[in-house]
């Protein structure tokens, strides 16, 4: 099992994902914040603290969003494995066809899909269950404070990179700056998710690029939009 998750990547894919929404969001929303509030702004002033108010706020929502959905998808797991119970204690025979049914789908014929069944359930009736037939197992159960946390410190990391421009470029320069340095951040980020996930790279910062240079181009043009100068 170790030599088989060294070769494969789906055993990363719960905190990575988490890891890669929250600091692509970090890096994009906080610096899109720098972005609009600087289209509007003549000195650094407003533009430092509402970048670091939208970091702040940013990674608490993360965390506390990521903890949310993940813990409601964990409850709805333990409720059908809660059912599973219950039909395998009421209705054995039937919950045994329909483990058999399964495996014969998955290409097994009828005998054998039967006899795996059989053997199966004398092992880990519940086991196989819910592995077979709800789907659920080691790799794809939810874990809503490791998804809370992983995506909570990404924000903050990935937030901390544009916030760092903000105090080092002059507003006059702020606003290229900021969407230069953003991109190149992103990148980075594109390739070292593809690489720790084992996806194409190109596809990866293509992505991220095209919608990076849309949501900060926005924030820059609601800037500019409303010409108040802070």
């Amino acid at each position: 099992m170790e030599n088989y998750l060294d070769n494969h990547y789906i055993h990363r894919s719960n905190w990575l994902r988490a890891a890669v929404l929250g600091a692509n969001d970090g890096i994009l929303s906080t610096a899109s914040i720098a972005i609009g509030v600087a289209a509007a702004s003549t000195s650094s002033e407003p533009v430092v603290l509402a970048t670091l108010a939208g970091l702040v706020a940013g990674a608490l929502s993360m965390a506390a969003g990521e903890f949310v959905s993940v813990s409601s998808q964990t409850d709805v797991e333990q409720a059908d494995i809660e059912r599973e119970k219950i039909e395998l204690a009421t209705m054995p025979d039937l919950e045994l066809q329909r483990l058999a049914e399964i495996y014969e789908e998955r290409g097994l014929k009828k005998e054998t899909a039967l006899l795996v069944a059989k053997e199966l359930t004398e092992v880990d009736a519940l086991g196989a269950h819910v592995r077979d037939e709800l789907g659920i197992n080691d790799i794809s159960q939810a874990k809503p404070l490791q998804a809370a946390f992983a995506s909570g410190a990404a924000f903050t990391i990935g937030g901390l990179l544009p916030f760092l421009v903000t105090l080092m470029i002059p507003v006059k320069y702020l606003e290229f700056s900021l969407y230069g340095f953003a991109i190149l951040f992103l990148i980075l980020l594109g390739i070292i998710a593809a690489k720790t996930g084992g996806s194409s790279v190109l596809k990866a910062v293509v992505r991220i690029t095209i919608w990076g240079t849309i949501a900060m181009g926005l924030s820059a043009f609601v800037g500019y939009l409303f010409q108040v100068n802070i």
